[in-house]
This record gives C-alpha cells, sequence and structure tokens, in this order.
C-alpha cells in the first residue's frame, strides 16, 4: 500500500442505515425505546440480586454482572447511534472513534468469558448440589468474574492499540453505525496484515476457549442429567440451566458468525443487521430471558414490588 497518500484523520464519519430523514426518526424512536427498555432491564435485575437476599448465590452472582456488562455494553454503541439519528454531519472524533471500539472490545470479550463462567457454575450445581455453595466460594466467584473483565481488557488493550498504528487515507467514512474493527480497516491506507492476523488470533482464541468451557460443561450437564431416574429431577435440573443456554446461543452464534468468516465472504449491509443484534437487541434479551423463564428472579421481583407497597 502506498502510504505517501495517508492523511491526518481527526474524526470520522458513521453511515449508519440510511440516509432517508423519516426512516432515521423511525428508527431514533425505535432504539430509543429499546435502549430505555434495556437500562430498565438491567439495572432492575441488578437492584434485585442486590436487595433480595435469598439472591445472594452465585449463580445471581455472575447474572448481575453480566447485566452490567450489558448495560455497559448498549451503553457504549446506543446513545452515539441516536444522537446521529438526528444529527445531519454524523461524526465522531478520532479519539471518540477509538474509544468506543476498546470499551466495545472490552465489554464483548468480558461477557464471552462470562457466560463460560455461567457454564461451569450450572455444571457444579447440577453435579453437586449438596456442595454447590461450598465449591462455588464467594472467593471463586470473584476470581471468575475478575478474569473475565481481565480477559477484556487485554484483548481490548491490543486491538486497540494494534488499530492505533494504522494510517488512514483521503476517506473517512465508515461504512457502519459504530466504530467496529472490519470497517475502519477498510479505510487503511497502511499494511493492515498484523491487525487481520491480531484479530483473528484473538477472537478465535477466546471464541475456542470459551466455547470449549461451555460444550465440555454441557456436556457434563447433559450426562449428569441423564442419569438422574425420575422425569421430574430431569426436568428440574434442565429448568435450571436453559436461560443460560439461551444467552450462549444466541451471543455466541452471532459472534461467531461476525468475525470468523473470510474476508471475502463480508457483507457491511449483512454485518450491520448482525451488529445490531447482538449489541442492541441482546443486552435487551438477557433481562427477559433470566426473568420470564426464572422462578427465583420472578419470585423476588414479586416481593421487592410487595415492599414497595407496604411502604408508607
Amino acid at each position: 500500500m502506498d502510504e505517501d497518500n495517508c492523511t491526518v484523520v481527526t474524526e470520522f464519519i458513521l453511515v449508519g442505515f440510511t440516509y432517508r430523514y423519516e426512516l432515521q426518526i423511525i428508527l431514533f424512536l425505535v432504539f430509543l425505546l429499546i435502549y430505555i427498555i434495556t437500562v430498565t432491564g438491567n439495572i432492575g435485575i441488578i437492584a434485585v440480586v442486590r436487595s433480595d437476599s435469598h439472591l445472594h448465590t452465585p449463580m445471581y452472582f455472575f447474572l448481575s454482572n453480566l447485566s452490567f456488562l450489558d448495560l455497559c455494553y448498549s451503553s457504549v454503541i446506543t446513545p452515539n447511534m441516536l444522537a446521529s439519528f438526528l444529527s445531519h454531519q454524523k461524526t465522531i472524533s478520532y479519539v471518540g472513534c477509538f474509544t468506543q471500539l476498546y470499551f466495545y472490545a472490552v465489554c464483548s470479550t468480558a461477557e464471552c468469558y462470562l457466560l463460560a463462567m455461567m457454564a461451569y457454575d450450572r455444571y457444579a450445581a447440577i453435579r453437586n448440589p449438596l456442595l454447590y455453595t461450598v465449591i462455588m466460594s464467594q472467593r471463586l466467584c470473584i476470581l471468575l468474574v475478575v478474569i473475565s473483565y481481565l480477559a477484556g481488557f487485554l484483548n481490548a488493550t491490543i486491538h486497540t492499540a494494534s488499530g492505533l498504528k494504522v494510517l488512514f487515507g483521503d476517506s473517512n467514512v465508515v461504512d457502519h453505525f459504530f466504530c467496529d474493527g472490519p470497517p475502519l480497516m477498510k479505510l487503511a491506507c497502511s499494511d493492515t496484515s498484523l491487525n487481520q492476523i491480531l484479530t483473528f488470533a484473538f477472537v478465535g482464541f477466546n471464541e475456542v476457549t470459551t466455547t470449549s468451557i461451555v460444550l465440555i460443561s454441557y456436556f457434563c450437564i447433559f450426562y449428569t442429567i441423564f442419569r438422574i431416574r425420575s422425569n421430574k429431577g430431569r426436568h428440574k435440573a434442565f429448568s435450571t440451566c436453559t436461560s443460560h443456554l439461551t444467552a450462549v446461543g444466541l451471543f455466541y452464534g452471532t459472534l461467531l458468525f461476525m468475525y470468523l468468516r473470510p474476508s471475502s465472504s463480508y457483507s457491511m449491509e449483512e454485518d450491520k443487521i448482525v451488529a445490531v443484534f447482538y449489541t442492541v437487541v441482546i443486552p435487551l434479551m438477557n433481562p427477559l430471558i433470566y426473568s420470564l423463564r426464572n422462578k427465583d428472579v420472578k419470585d423476588a421481583l414479586r416481593r421487592a414490588v410487595e415492599r414497595c407497597y407496604l411502604l408508607p
């Protein structure tokens, strides 16, 4: 690539979804409603878990951290996207773009690892229910959450640092609704082979590692469940992990589709749809999945509502 044609980029223009003003207003209202529900749902989960002593268990400790990550995940992307719907220029500064990329990478990677830790937690609960709280001690739970966050910060630091070394050409128009790695690298006028190698290597490592933990944990879970003699016992054991299994399928499926495809098969319009799903829709769905399909959370919400009515 000819680096002589590279220029100093101070800002990027995010194309978003459409230039039609009437459609932008509709999309603004739709995504604003989704964001409000997402923030309310995830803050609600965190508040209920912290306030209800019945939920002071390892499973709900992980769930409250998942809600915190979903809240951060959505807040890194959605507010700027909402502002761009009402703006004619749709610009984001160079620093702002890479800051968004950094925290997006932190949240997405940490959520991958946290979902894997939650799979191990479900295995421990089903395999040894009487020793569950002993195996999943508070110290171990905190350690697993810390590992998840550290993995997120490490991955984000490496990717962002390598991205900051890339030189950009005359065009600063990003064909996306937020600053993601692949659309940014399309604007580069310097060699991006190192970035592609790092992306494939680290995303591949993170996905293979966390997916392996999930698959091994669920293999052991299903093996344990099938050894239970009573149908009622099997149903009860399986019901404790259906919410997590649903969340895992949604999150990992979209990320694998997004990042582990050959570069020749990339379609930006297709990628935008997939990106909306895992940056906006999944943070909305996780609290719904865990509240609507989880008896303990529904009971805790009912007790919280009853306490509010009993207050003078």
